[in-house]
């Protein structure tokens, strides 16, 4: 089996809370000259990004896959991190004279957000050729730099990998010649029922015209999924959490549990009940990035949930490999990934 390319994001997610309303100090008929300010009493900087999340779930669940992002100066820390976690950072791509992208957002007591997003090394993805790596049969494409999700579609479908294409928060951005292009050559497509009818907006295809040529995951929060896949629709349960924290980061784990239990030959329903515990997982810690398991401790969760299955037991038993902070990652000297040219949670 072959490696995991994963690309998209990798972020600093900077998150405040402001212990008021903001309506109560925007005055509607000043919006056009508004200058406010507010007071946060709490402020929390955490890691994130599409890719970075992904990949992360894939090395708990013991794939050893290839982070394929534009980093900044000041991912060193972030990028031991991952090593140590079982991700392999050496065809990510240093940008040494601009920071990580970073995304600041605040909240109100009613849950409304003020987002800034700064993109930074992301702007330079396109940089990152997928055609230079070796052994790779999957590549992943998440939100990215638009440039940067249309030569990563067009790379993966040059290699001949299977493509992953989850568009999500992107899809307004990117056009529909990488629209087009993503879903044309995907193996599988996931993304929750709004970003699904963007999809139909844009082009015309709703999940059944998806489903004839790719499999389709359709999330759907606590309501569960759908997996389209061979003409049949298969409803995955979503997994009760045993306590919910932070939804963030949910998505990406979804899509790495998917995409774990399909490369191991699990059928979609079994696969889909991978990534529904996937999912799980990480909405019960604070940050997309805070969940720990083993394969082993993983496929026994497995089991409490859903009852024992032997293929399942079998995929991610013992036998797929030690936990991942017994795997640290190789580091390239350089930062620079291997063929690139030198140049959260979003």
């Amino acid at each position: 089996m072959g490696r995991i390319a994963v690309t998209g994001s990798v972020a600093f997610d900077t998150i405040m809370v402001f212990p008021g309303r903001f309506g109560d100090h925007i005055l509607p008929e000043k919006t056009h000259l508004i200058n406010v300010s507010f007071l946060v009493n709490r402020l929390e900087r955490r890691r994130g990004g599409t890719a970075a999340n992904i990949a992360y779930t894939l090395a708990l669940l013991g794939e050893r896959p290839l982070l394929c992002a534009a980093v900044g100066s000041d991912f060193t820390e972030y990028g031991g991190s991952l090593s140590r976690s079982g991700v392999d950072t050496s065809a990510a791509l240093g940008c040494d004279d601009v920071p990580t992208a970073s995304c600041f957002i605040t909240t109100d007591l009613e849950d409304n957000q003020i987002t800034a997003f700064f993109p930074g090394a992301m702007a330079r993805a396109a940089d990152i050729d997928l055609r230079a790596l070796e052994d790779v049969d999957h590549v992943v494409v998440a939100p990215d730099s638009p440039d940067g999700m249309a030569a990563h579609i067009a790379q993966a479908r040059e290699m001949g990998a299977r493509l992953v294409f989850a568009p999500a928060q992107q899809i307004p951005s990117i056009g529909d010649d990488t629209l087009v292009a993503g879903l044309d050559a995907a193996w599988l497509v996931v993304g929750n029922d709004y970003e699904l009818e963007l999809v139909r907006n844009r082009t015309g295809r709703d999940v059944a015209d998806l489903a004839a040529r790719s499999i389709v995951a359709l999330t759907q929060g606590a309501r569960g999924s759908q997996l389209h896949a061979g003409g049949e629709v298969v409803t995955i349960p979503a997994v009760p959490p045993r306590r919910m924290v932070d939804p963030t980061g949910a998505g990406d784990a979804y899509i790495a549990g998917l995409l774990a239990g399909l490369r191991r030959g699990l059928g979609p329903a079994q696969a889909g009940r991978v990534a529904s515990l996937a999912a799980t997982h990480a909405v019960e810690q604070q940050g997309p990035q805070a969940h720990r398991f083993t394969p082993a401790e993983f496929a026994a969760r497995y089991g409490e949930v859903f009852g024992t299955d032997p293929a399942v037991a079998t995929a991610f038993g013992p036998a797929t490999g030690e936990p991942p902070s017994g795997r640290p990652a190789k580091t390239s000297a350089s930062g620079r990934a291997v063929g690139t040219r030198e140049t959260t949670s979003w």
